[in-house]
């Protein structure tokens, strides 16, 4: 008996102590992975109050392990400074997946810089400590941004066919004549794939079609100028104009069947003062078939403009493209809205209207700020799709509206 109630015991005492191995081992320090993610709680409040540098991650993803470490020990740099401007953070695409589906993640790691009222800009550069943390000051501040160095400007040579373009021949190379360009970046996988094959279309090339790349991470600034977004983007350029993307398979027989095609039809690029003249056309057109109904409030209507009701307001710059693209959903949204008397779609030209925009602290275009009866709510810094924008105005609490 007195041996049943000490095994009895004992069996107890192991396991109370290995209640308190596990308590332990769930309080030891978390891994890399689960160092500084944030739920979607947690990221709506700190991209809204500070500059985050933002890692979309999947914990299967070999990408995004590796890049960990490097990752961490950023955060740890400058989530614990208190002087720092930005702090970086993380989010576990397997768990957040509205959060980053919200946000355009369709890979892994994606790198976003997030600046309260401003748009997200994506990352695509090196991924290592040193080019990561110079991508955050300049973004942070633009006047630190250092100009590329101009690679040499004498004409480019052909390697097998293949012509390999840098900022300082680009201009003078492409200005006349047709050539297919492959715009790329060296980690994108994509690229990498396609790369014998565009090799192989160079050395089939006759040369009256030059087959060309240049490398997105060191030549930026020709990238940004024919508007690549993501990698790999084939143009053909006739005369220095883009004439059009290609968008078909990326086999080489697509391909040379493409170059054919093109060099057959002569297909010129539109005048650029054509264009102009149409766009100009097609505007004063669309103004005289449907008034705006969008509010534009100014120094002297502001505080009347947002005194009753809700109002949504966009402050924008007319040479700002993302204001650009937004302005036809913006229009939109106010139709949408026009049967509700008590919501307003308005906007500010913070060009014009400086001091306005200064009050309303606009440090980036477009920021977009909801009021009520003449009060700040909210900065809105989510989606800025036409439902997404329909449902936040609409579906505010009952105090608000």
């Amino acid at each position: 008996m007195a041996a049943m109630v000490q095994s009895g015991v004992f069996r107890r005492l192991v396991q109370i102590a290995l209640c308190f191995l596990f308590i332990s081992i769930s309080l030891v320090k978390p891994d890399d992975e689960q160092k500084y993610v944030l739920d979607a709680e947690m990221f709506a409040k700190a991209v809204k109050d500070k500059a985050h540098f933002i890692m979309f991650f999947a914990p299967w993803c070999g990408h995004c392990k590796r890049l960990q470490p490097t990752w961490n020990e950023l955060a740890e740099k400058y989530n614990n400074n208190e002087d720092s401007e930005v702090n970086l953070g993380k989010v576990d695409c397997t768990v957040e997946t509205a959060l980053c589906s919200e946000y355009g993640v369709t890979g892994y790691p994606t790198l976003k810089f997030f600046r309260p009222g401003e748009e997200a800009v994506k990352y695509q550069g090196k991924r290592d400590a040193e080019t990561l943390e110079k991508f955050m000051k300049e973004t942070l501040d633009p006047s630190t941004k250092e100009e590329p160095e101009v690679a040499a400007t004498g004409p480019p040579e052909a390697k097998d066919g293949l012509y390999e373009l840098n900022a300082g021949n680009f201009d003078k190379h492409v200005a006349k004549g047709s050539h297919f360009v492959k715009f790329y970046a060296p980690w994108c996988g994509h690229c990498k794939r396609l790369a014998p094959t565009w090799e192989e279309l160079a050395k089939d090339s006759d040369g009256k079609v030059t087959i060309n790349k240049i490398d997105c991470t060191s030549e930026k600034p020709v990238c940004d100028k024919f508007e690549v977004r993501g990698y790999p983007t084939l143009l053909f350029i006739k005369d220095g104009q883009k004439i059009e993307k290609y968008g078909g398979a990326r086999d080489l027989d697509a391909l040379k069947s493409y170059v054919e095609k093109m060099q057959a039809s002569g297909k010129e690029a539109p005048k650029p003062e054509k264009v102009k003249k149409v766009e100009e056309k097609q505007e004063v057109k669309k103004d005289e078939d449907k008034p705006s109904k969008v509010v534009t409030l100014g120094e002297d209507s502001f505080e009347t403009g947002i005194g009753t009701g809700l109002t949504f307001v966009k402050f924008f710059a007319p040479w700002c493209g993302h204001c650009k693209r937004l302005a036809p959903t913006w229009e939109e949204l106010a139709e949408k809205v026009a049967s509700k008397p008590n919501i307003k779609i308005a906007k500010v030209d913070c060009t014009v209207d400086k001091d306005v925009c200064k009050k309303a602290e606009v440090r980036g275009y477009p920021t977009l700020i909801l009021y009520s009866n003449g009060k700040k709510v909210d900065d809105y810094n989510k989606a800025r799709e036409l439902d997404a924008l329909y449902k936040y105005i609409t579906e505010r609490p009952h105090d608000e509206l």
